[in-house]
């Protein structure tokens, strides 16, 4: 701890005032319940469409809020200083699990729609047999079951001792959140390991990558440091974080961007090389259906837009170091997440090329309006900041 950082007082909480926010969470309202109401149409007039479009949406925001998650994880299990003071946005948005929960109820009740497996009796199909142990109804609800409960346990927990801190400051908090972090940090990788096989891989049950829970942690943890970014610079906007959050944290952030979106690239790229290499059937069919027909040019889109524009831009340390330039970039890979979740999703519906139906749309708007009206509400409860942090005024004057 350096001298200054000892010489400063413990700064004070900043609390959102709700009324500030209350017409902005009154439309995120209207818009959950539009979106959502939509949604109720769209499974009732055209199921097959909608139940890929929800899954899609679906996988979007899991992918940000297990990310946050993530970062929270990792804050506690390396004693992180530079990121006390976002950590309570993390804690927020990974607490949305809890609604995540909620729209997961959807997929099963639409799976017959998304996964052929599930309509093949046994006896049928001897490649689906030998999965029959792991590709069951039961064993399938039963894991989703699990891996909310929990995400949902964990991220309460973490929040809430996060939260209890903020009152008296006794370090028991900080020693209690490292090791539950500790803990979940191995249960984290097999949850969204195995939740990722679930409910995206097994899309086609032929198809299988050994590298597939990593490819999609890569662009979780990369799409939501990107929206940590957007966040916090959304509330330093708004007046809060001025003398708390500053340049360095963005250039701290900037890098963590950067270190995924390489980590991304290399993933990508070893799975691909490996599956074209092996040039197995059962394994190729999954690139080839996504690399004719229109599916080539947004999976070419990907591949530049995820990285080599990201890659150029963030390798500039001064880019790093501006918070608005930072957002647009960080906006730019949320849009690139999003895609990569519409190429995993949609072609196991519309394998012979591009169909964009409105109600791709719809479930995006219901899901991001409810989580949006949620965080708000949780936003308003406590300090924007961990205020009793032991290590809150070393992380306000961290120095890269």
């Amino acid at each position: 701890m350096s001298d200054r950082s000892q010489a400063l007082p413990a700064p004070e909480g900043e609390f959102v005032e709700t009324s500030r926010f209350g017409g902005l969470s009154i439309l995120f309202a209207l818009l959950a319940l539009v979106g959502l109401g939509l949604g109720v149409v769209g499974a009732m007039v055209d199921p097959a469409q909608f139940s890929f479009s929800w899954l899609f949406a679906f996988a979007f925001f899991f992918t940000l809020c297990a990310g946050c998650f993530f970062w929270t994880l990792v804050h506690h299990a390396t004693d992180a200083d530079w990121s006390v003071v976002v950590r309570r946005q993390l804690e927020n948005i990974a607490s949305l699990l809890a609604v995540m929960a909620v729209f997961l109820v959807p997929v099963l009740l639409l799976r017959h729609h998304l996964y052929g497996w599930m309509n093949i009796p046994p006896g049928h199909e001897e490649a689906l047999d030998v999965k029959r142990p792991y590709l069951n109804w039961h064993f399938f609800l039963t894991r989703a079951i699990v891996f909310f409960a929990f995400f949902i346990i964990a991220t309460q927990l973490l929040r809430r001792f996060s939260v209890r801190q903020d009152k008296d400051g006794n370090p028991r908090f900080t020693f209690w959140m490292r090791k539950l972090s500790f803990i979940s940090l191995p249960m984290f990788a097999l949850c969204l390991t195995f939740g990722a096989c679930d409910w995206l891989m097994s899309l086609n049950y032929h198809w299988f990558s050994t590298m597939w829970g990593v490819y999609i942690f890569a662009g979780t943890a990369g799409s939501s440091m990107s929206l940590l970014v957007l966040v916090i610079t959304a509330l330093r906007n708004a007046g809060y974080l001025q003398d708390v959050v500053t340049v360095e944290h963005y250039h701290v952030m900037g890098k963590w961007m950067l270190t995924f979106t390489v980590f991304w690239a290399y993933i990508g790229f070893s799975q691909y090389m490996l599956i074209w290499y092996a040039n197995m059937p059962e394994e190729t069919q999954y690139f080839l259906v996504r690399n004719t027909e229109s599916w080539w040019a947004l999976s070419m889109l990907l591949v530049v837009g995820r990285f080599f524009g990201p890659f150029a831009i963030l390798l500039m340390q001064g880019f790093k170091k501006r918070p608005r330039r930072l957002c647009l970039l960080a906006a730019w890979i949320l849009c690139m997440q999003l895609l990569d979740m519409y190429v995993i999703v949609v072609p196991a519906l519309h394998g012979t090329g591009v169909h964009v139906s409105i109600w791709d749309f719809v479930p995006l708007l219901g899901m991001g309006a409810t989580l949006a009206f949620v965080y708000l509400r949780l936003l308003g409860r406590t300090s924007v900041f961990p205020v009793r942090d032991p290590r809150v005024i070393e992380s306000i004057n961290y120095q890269n």
